[in-house]
């Protein structure tokens, strides 16, 4: 899994609709209180902690690959005040916990490795029989527009230099895809669905804080000098396609794959 220099506090800022996405997938759970989960992909660690909240009786794990995003965690929710949490520097692509969890969770996060082949293999291997797995990240067709937008602005004479070589970074996976993968690994019991989303931004600005904090494969190769230019360019010509509502809000059509599946008992 490619590893970006992610700006937490930044993120944090910019994050909105992701934590509330989180907020709609951890009520699905369906938790007793006393569950060992697994948290993939778990940032500045605000919905782990929420879901640390649920499992008073139980104990959560977040990891990520951002070492930015383990350290505000750590600082902000340390083992002294919340004793059944922690964070792990770990990638996704890399787990390796022996069988113990009830639950593996993951939100907004998968997106980011392109063959899930091996975390779902390893997913299913740090599971407990009976435990289950619900992750939910871009799918198929996410973010199309934006996307569109993007792949004109790479090729603007200002930037193509910077793009040369590149490949789209993200899985952006479909319900087929999934389901064998599930099949393969030994799951059972699969839900797998594409369910669209609206999510919003506060005007030019706050898009503009979207795309500088999650877009991170694309502006990272750009020059500092040409950073900001980008991203202005990039959110003012999405605004000519999708003009802000008469609120002032921003609104981008995105895909999110949803996964749920058991292991065998």
């Amino acid at each position: 899994m490619e590893t970006y220099q992610w700006d937490s506090r930044d993120y944090e800022l910019h994050s909105g609709g992701q934590q509330l996405w989180a907020r709609e997938l951890i009520e699905k759970l369906v938790l007793t209180g006393t569950e060992e989960l697994l948290d993939i992909g778990c940032g500045d660690g605000k919905v782990t902690a929420e879901i640390a909240g649920l499992l008073r009786g139980g104990r959560v794990v977040g990891i990520d690959n951002s070492e930015s995003m383990i350290e505000l965690a750590t600082t902000r929710y340390p083992p002294e005040d919340h004793p059944n949490l922690s964070f792990t520097l770990l990638d996704a692509v890399d787990v390796s916990f022996a069988p113990t969890f009830d639950v593996v969770f993951s939100n907004a996060a998968l997106h980011w490795v392109k063959d899930h082949r091996p975390v779902v293999e390893s997913v299913h291997a740090c599971l407990k029989p009976g435990g289950r797995m619900l992750l939910q990240m871009g799918g198929q067709g996410n973010a199309q527009t934006i996307i569109g937008v993007l792949a004109t602005i790479m090729q603007l004479p200002r930037y193509r230099r910077y793009f040369e070589g590149f490949e789209f970074p993200y899985g952006f996976h479909g319900v087929d895809y999934y389901q064998e993968l599930l099949r393969e690994a030994g799951f059972v019991d699969p839900r797998v669905e594409l369910i669209d989303k609206d999510m919003t931004h506060d005007g030019i600005e706050g898009l503009k804080g979207w795309i500088r904090t999650t877009w991170l494969p694309y502006t990272e190769r750009l020059d500092e000098s040409d950073k900001d230019m980008f991203i202005e360019e990039l959110a003012e010509s999405y605004l000519k396609i999708k003009p802000l509502d008469a609120q002032g809000k921003a609104h981008v059509a995105m895909v999110r794959l949803e996964v749920e599946a058991r292991k065998p008992r």
